[in-house]
């Protein structure tokens, strides 16, 4: 049995796709990070404190997390606003926390990449300015969890 490997031969892309290729990737969201501009539509300094959930309709972790997500809005109530961002299109992201009883005030599309996120889920506290001052990685233990409600509370 033999087999034929066939090349095909490497095409140009044109100026406006080589441009972004050749971007440097977004600096990672952490502490002292400004998200203005990786987030459209959100405004910042009208919120004044905004948890962002990272999160993906396709991520078993943030499923697991969906009762801690809840427990923040009915422990913080609107004293913070919450805003979920996923890489699903629009529709599908809108869906996904609403359907599993998580509500947030917004839901946003955007790539983790351009965001800054490496993995989810990541939660973003940001202040006002748009700059990112805390950032919570992962599936929270529940004693995690205290803590960030614990962190939340003190505002």
């Amino acid at each position: 049995m033999s087999f034929k490997v066939y090349f095909l031969p490497a095409t140009a892309a044109p100026p406006a796709i080589a441009a972004v290729r050749n971007a440097p990737p977004p600096v990672e969201a952490g502490a002292g990070t400004s998200l203005k501009g990786r987030v459209p539509g959100v405004d910042w300094s009208a919120n004044g404190r905004t948890l962002v959930l990272a999160i993906s309709s396709t991520c078993h972790f943030c499923k697991d997390s969906e009762p801690f997500y809840r427990k923040l809005r009915q422990q913080l109530g609107k004293g913070i606003k919450m805003v979920a961002v996923l890489p699903q299109p629009v529709t599908e992201a809108e869906q996904y926390p609403k359907g599993d009883g998580v509500a947030v005030d917004q839901v946003k599309q955007v790539s983790m990449g351009a965001l800054g996120v490496r993995g989810t889920p990541t939660m973003l506290l940001v202040d006002k300015s748009g700059v990112v001052t805390k950032v919570w990685t992962g599936r929270l233990q529940p004693d995690q969890e205290e803590q960030v409600l614990s962190f939340l509370r003190k505002g």
